[in-house]
């Protein structure tokens, strides 16, 4: 008997947003070849596996339906977005569904490199997973910050301009088309720069502005985004698989109620998750029909939502359910940390912490004996990639433990900056509330005034220190005159010279 090979289908729904009606007829399609189940993947696309021997009509059937797709490969990947959390998890920002939709519409093209579009809170979607990555401005209406993340590298390049919404599309194309023109340049190049790109692009085409501050990128905190929940006056389904599959006949039921109930939408997460918006409460109980005709469980322990997998990777989720387990065991607390599993070489995972399997043996491509290392990013920040080794060569029933250590340095880790946090807004206060000094020091050359108040930060004065207590070597940062040359004024006297 043959081996029977498998092919992958993945389908694209920019951004997670999945329409019902087209998901049913894809799923009808799917069934029709044998599907029995589906799943979605970590850049929030519909991946269906397939046996060699009826993957002719799966093809078939999405070729009537004129829906694109890829098989075995990765040559168009999704464009991930924090949509699915727009006014669930994100509130009260000028980001609105209707400004994603603009973005997508605005794409005429099948992109190459992957690009993100995010909320500035970093909730629930990765932001700089992408080649071309864009981040809400916090300030500037209508405005992003654009990362590039050069493609095959982990080299970041964050420009110093923001670009208007509807200008993203374009721009997006046009530095795709640049990395390609110039591959050697900025293509597997750990060496690209980004000023060099971003030289060559049309910029007076765009609409842009310069960014007052570089971006600032939060800390990771994933909401819980299983379950039946309320916001508003409507509720809103979080639907997670543990073994990341969703059976067919569930979804085309699924689809079949978002239709029946003028839902007109549905997202895929980057969490292999759905979620469905916009539940009225009068529906509520036929959510409730289905997921109980369906037995789909809908309350698992947060420790076990907070894992990426590699997508199609059943090693993976073994490994995950087994690390799940342990540290259920030892009751451990994982809030707001990102735990990815890598099995793979060449696969990427958005993580703070990496539990890597290699082979300690491979001879002529057979591997064996798997030992595995446990990477953390820099400052458990997954955005910034992973940053040293924390345990190497762990044999499988030690990783439990040394996962669980290392859980337990992060929590140290977030404790010590807290507790520096609140040591500066103490002294901040103190500053705030202590009696400010009626009079200030003037140089008599340029009249430059140095205020106890403010300081001089640029040449080392913290804000509240006493004029007294700069170093003899101080001088004016204007004419260059030294702290002799400098003599007390009262401000009052100040004012009134000034007026």
């Amino acid at each position: 008997m043959g081996i029977r090979s498998n092919h992958t289908i993945k389908i694209n729904f920019r951004g997670g947003i999945i329409s019902p009606g087209d998901l049913y007829n894809i799923l009808v399609v799917a069934r029709r070849a044998g599907v029995l189940h589906v799943s979605f993947g970590l850049r929030q696309q519909l991946l269906l596996n397939t046996a060699a021997d009826s993957i002719h009509i799966l093809r078939e059937g999405l070729g009537q339906l004129g829906i694109p797709y890829d098989m075995d490969n990765e040559q168009h990947p999704n464009i991930v977005s924090s949509y699915p959390a727009e006014e669930i998890f994100i509130t009260n920002t000028w980001l609105s569904e209707g400004v994603y939709k603009d973005i997508f519409d605005g794409l005429d093209y099948e992109p190459e490199l992957k690009i993100n579009v995010s909320d500035s809170h970093q909730s629930f979607t990765p932001m700089l997973t992408g080649n071309i990555n864009w981040v809400a401005s916090t300030t500037s209406l209508h405005f992003w910050h654009l990362f590039i993340r050069f493609p095959k590298t982990n080299s970041i390049y964050e420009w110093n301009e923001m670009v208007y919404t509807n200008d993203i599309p374009g721009v997006s194309k046009e530095i795709e088309e640049l990395i390609f023109q110039h591959r050697e340049a900025f293509y597997d190049n750990k060496q690209a720069k980004g000023e060099a790109l971003m030289q060559l692009l049309q910029k007076q085409q765009y609409i842009t502005k310069p960014a007052e501050k570089p971006a600032a990128l939060p800390a990771f905190n994933l909401p819980y985004y299983e379950g039946v929940n309320r916001v508003n006056d409507k509720y809103w389904v979080g639907i997670y698989r543990r073994d990341e599959l969703f059976a067919v006949d569930f979804l085309k039921a699924l689809c079949k109620l978002c239709l029946d109930t003028k839902i007109g939408q549905l997202c895929s997460t980057p969490w292999k998750s759905i979620i469905i918006k916009g539940v009225e409460e009068k529906d509520r109980p036929k959510w409730n029909q289905l997921l109980n005709k369906y037995q789909v469980n809908m309350r698992h322990a947060a420790n076990e939502l907070n894992f990426q997998v590699e997508d199609h990777c059943r090693e993976g989720l073994e490994l995950k359910n087994y690390l799940v387990r342990k540290l259920n065991d030892e009751d451990t607390r994982t809030f707001g940390v990102c735990i990815g599993i890598k099995t793979r070489k060449k696969s990427e995972v958005f993580s703070s912490v990496l539990v890597r399997r290699r082979p300690l043996i491979n001879l002529w491509g057979l591997e064996c004996l798997y030992v595995y290392d446990i990477l953390c990013a820099h400052d458990f920040n997954p955005n910034a990639r992973t940053g040293f080794v924390f345990s190497r060569a762990n044999p499988k029933f030690l990783l439990g433990e040394q996962l669980r250590r290392l859980v337990i340095a992060f929590y140290n880790n977030r404790a010590d900056k807290n507790a520096i946090m609140e040591k500066q807004a103490a002294t901040e206060k103190e500053l705030d509330t202590k009696p400010q000094p009626s009079y200030v020091h003037q140089c008599r050359h340029c009249f430059t005034i140095y205020d106890e108040s403010f300081g001089d930060p640029e040449n080392g004065a913290a804000p509240g220190t006493a004029f007294e207590s700069l170093n003899e070597d101080y001088h004016c940062p204007l004419c260059d005159a030294d702290k002799l040359s400098y003599t007390r004024v009262e401000k009052a006297r100040l004012e009134l010279q000034t007026v």
